[in-house]
């Protein structure tokens, strides 16, 4: 004991940090605060260590490479000893964070904790909700299998619909025009610096607010908050009924981080890493592909939304709710905090819960929109066959065989995502036909790896079909021109 005390001593002399923690330690808090109710917080910063912990584990093995990336997870689950569990316990921790982070979230609007002086401290929090966000959907990413393919392209599609920036946001998303090597090298660069970082950077600077204004008291119905007495007012609460958090109110929230943890162990145990699934492959798109449970609410919707209510919908409502969140505590910064005296925020709450639940089990049983069953139930319409060349008919197999009906309606038959393509050569000349199949774009993934450059050219020969019989297909002005100018030219 004397040698630790010496040590420490030693260090201290150095460091200068046994007051600080000494006195964050003993910082005192209301007596009611010491409660159940107030240990989301440190059991999201617990989840948060694991994830730092597992991810590190995992990145000595782990290879970002879109050749390399779902091999070295078969590595992971199937070659080195517990390689699975720690993938499983990263896995878990993630929705378990996710979970509750909004939890606290809920929580502290209930509580009225976003109210004067903690504004910052509410919009701080509403930072670390989206980056957890945003942490969880990139860390999807890295598995790099059919379901990543697709809730990457479904994200893609969401970007390219914003205003003004939507290309370029998808490029820098993407590093390119398609999903390839350099989208799995940018999101592995988000998951593992940039956005750990930004969220160390938001945790140091809530947990300094936290000390620095105290923990938000128990809302007793009728204590009003107003800007002019409320420090005065909690000053003198902390210290006619305030306890030292260590050790009368730390003890909860170590007992509750250490349940968290037995969870996520437990559920690592029993059922095991999140995937992964077959091999990212834009072609087979009979895949169901399902996102992880904290973005099924999304899925649902977009499975259930007209198509053209989806760009209204998925850019407008996010702004608006994003925005609410931010302003709440400068419209709402004083007044009652009781949740027994705000219905409206407690049915605002309900309304918000049971819709996110019932989406998230709609999408756990919602197919993908639409049903992927083109070459079984909708065949290409004869009039599309009929009187076309060897090379024509040969594309139109390709058009069948890649399930291209999926997406792409004929003669109001087939799917409803992409546009129907009755009069596509109308619209798109034969070389911008062959740049949107091989490279894709929008709400299109690219094939260009994995058609032959005889199937693209047999398929593009199809598509040129495409247009009414009194009308012909587009052509590119400039060729046009050449070729007029040589029509008249002298001999």
């Amino acid at each position: 004991m004397r040698l630790i005390q010496k040590v420490g001593e030693w260090f201290d002399l150095r460091l200068q940090l046994g007051t600080p923690i000494r006195e964050t330690a003993e910082h005192p808090v209301p007596r009611e605060t010491a409660s159940w109710f107030y240990v989301f917080g440190s059991a999201a910063l617990t989840c948060f260590m694991l994830q730092i912990v597992t991810g590190i584990l995992l990145a000595l093995i782990y290879v970002p490479s879109a050749g390399e990336a779902w091999n070295s997870l078969q590595t992971l689950n199937h070659g080195i000893a517990l390689g699975w569990f720690i993938r499983a316990l990263h896995g878990w921790g993630s929705n378990f964070m996710v979970a509750i982070v909004l939890i606290h979230m809920v929580q502290v609007f209930l509580f009225g904790a976003y109210k004067f002086p903690r504004e910052l401290t509410w919009i701080v929090g509403v930072l670390l909700l989206l980056v957890t966000l945003g942490m969880a959907f990139t860390g999807q990413i890295m598995r790099f299998d059919q379901d990543a393919y697709w809730g990457l392209g479904i994200g893609a599609s969401i970007a390219s619909r914003v205003p003004v920036i939507g290309p370029w946001a998808v490029n820098l998303m993407l590093g390119g025009p398609i999903i390839a090597g350099a989208t799995l090298s940018r999101f592995f660069a988000l998951h593992v610096f940039v956005i750990p970082g930004l969220l160390i950077a938001f945790v140091g600077l809530h947990l300094l607010m936290v000390l620095k204004l105290g923990i938000n008291e128990w809302p007793m119905p009728g204590r009003i908050v107003r800007r002019a007495t409320y420090m005065q007012e909690y000053r003198e609460l902390t210290h006619k009924e305030g306890i030292p958090f260590v050790p009368s109110a730390v003890w909860k929230d170590i007992l509750f981080s250490g349940f968290i943890l037995l969870a996520i162990a437990a559920c690592a145990v029993y059922f095991g890493p999140f995937g992964p699934s077959g091999q990212p492959d834009p072609t087979i798109i009979q895949t169901a592909p399902r996102p992880d449970f904290f973005f099924l609410w999304l899925y649902a919707l977009l499975s259930f939304l007209p198509p053209s209510a989806e760009t209204p919908i998925l850019l407008i409502a996010p702004a608006i709710g994003l925005i609410v969140l931010l302003a709440l505590p400068f419209f709402a910064g004083e007044g009652e905090k009781s949740w027994k005296r705000r219905p409206i925020a407690v049915l605002t709450v309900l309304l918000i819960a049971v819709a996110l639940g019932t989406m998230t089990h709609l999408g756990e049983h919602t197919p993908w929109s639409p049903v992927m069953d083109a070459w079984s139930s909708e065949p290409i319409p004869q009039q599309y066959i009929h009187g076309r060349t060897a090379l024509e008919r040969q594309g139109a197999l390709v058009f069948q065989a890649k399930q291209c009906h999926n997406c792409h309606s004929l003669d109001n038959r087939g799917g409803k995502r992409g546009p129907a393509l009755d009069a596509v050569a109308l619209q798109l000349t034969k070389d911008q036909l062959i740049r949107q199949v091989i490279q894709g774009g929008g709400n299109m993934p690219a094939y260009g790896k994995n058609l032959s450059p005889a199937e693209t050219s047999a398929l593009v020969a199809f598509l040129e079909t495409l247009h009414p019989a009194n009308q012909k297909p587009a052509r590119n002005a400039s060729q046009v021109d050449a070729l007029g100018a040589s029509e008249v030219s002298p001999r």
